[in-house]
């Protein structure tokens, strides 16, 4: 049974990665208008300062590309100053890159893992002494549906993002004797730049027309046109962050989550075929 946390007795305090634009942006937004108050940060903070100003009050902006191992302890200091303390940490600060895992160059490849994994860590690793101080808190990485349910073309992407599972998976467990959650989400396609002009691609080769070439011939048709709403997606959230009882997994969107349900059947009757095989190992 899930169990919900209505009513707060004081406004909570968010840090929110990556708040210029899609999921992220929404998230702040909700949690302003759930009368919270926002640490907003963004590479730049041109396209979020406005937050600042219809919240004097409630939110700060702070410049923070997550890579900046120094930039992630600054942003986290700026948070304690302004209000005290830390509730809701999230690690939204991301963005995928299309190619076939022979047409990545190194450089992509990296820079892929520099966001979307250690960024999140820097972050991370960043607010847990304040977390720790607190023996309260809760961290939400935002993951992907690909981390589950890979497509062709995503390899990169959803390395970075199993990875940031995995690790996710473990640090939830050193946490949960401290007061700390941590919830996992997974999106589906939400109606964001993610498709556009936020994606990066990989120079093409040839011989993976049929697989990766048809990816990307379907993420064009699929960019302003994705079925789901970041400020649902935002309310979803919220709501696993006032849970009694908050998931460790979150899964957003119907269509992700019958694709998610898919991909565990399909696993689980793998499982069952090769068990004998897989269990006749021991001595």
């Amino acid at each position: 049974m899930v169990m919900w946390m209505t009513q707060k007795t004081t406004p909570r305090v968010w840090l929110i990665t990556g708040t210029s634009s899609g999921l992220g942006r929404a998230l702040t937004q909700a949690a302003l208008d759930d009368g919270d108050r926002v640490v907003a940060t963004a590479r730049s903070t041109d396209r979020i300062d406005d937050l600042r100003r219809q919240f004097p009050d409630r939110a700060i902006t702070v410049a923070l590309d997550v890579t900046d191992r120094d930039q992630a302890r600054e942003a986290i200091d700026a948070a304690i100053d302004a209000f005290g303390r830390i509730d809701v940490l999230v690690n939204n600060a991301g963005y995928g890159v299309l190619g076939a895992v022979e047409e990545l160059t190194d450089d992509e490849l990296h820079r892929q893992f520099e966001t979307n994994l250690f960024g999140a860590l820097n972050v991370t690793r960043a607010a847990l002494p304040q977390l720790r101080h607190q023996r309260s808190g809760h961290i939400v990485q935002l993951s992907s549906l690909s981390a589950t349910v890979a497509n062709p073309g995503e390899g990169a992407y959803v390395a970075s993002k199993a990875a940031l599972e995995g690790v996710s998976e473990s640090l939830a467990k050193e946490l949960a004797p401290l007061g700390i959650r941590l919830t996992i989400v997974q999106p589906g396609p939400f109606r964001t730049d993610f498709a556009g002009r936020s994606l990066e691609k990989a120079d093409p080769i040839d011989d993976y027309a049929e697989t990766v070439g048809a990816a990307r011939e379907l993420l064009a048709q699929l960019d302003g046109n994705q079925p789901n709403d970041p400020a649902r997606g935002a309310a979803a959230i919220i709501q696993a962050t006032k849970a009694d009882d908050p998931p460790l997994h979150l899964v957003l969107g119907e269509d992700a989550i019958d694709a998610v349900r898919a991909a565990l059947d399909e696993r689980h009757e793998e499982l069952d075929a090769w068990a004998a095989v897989g269990s006749a190992t021991a001595f």
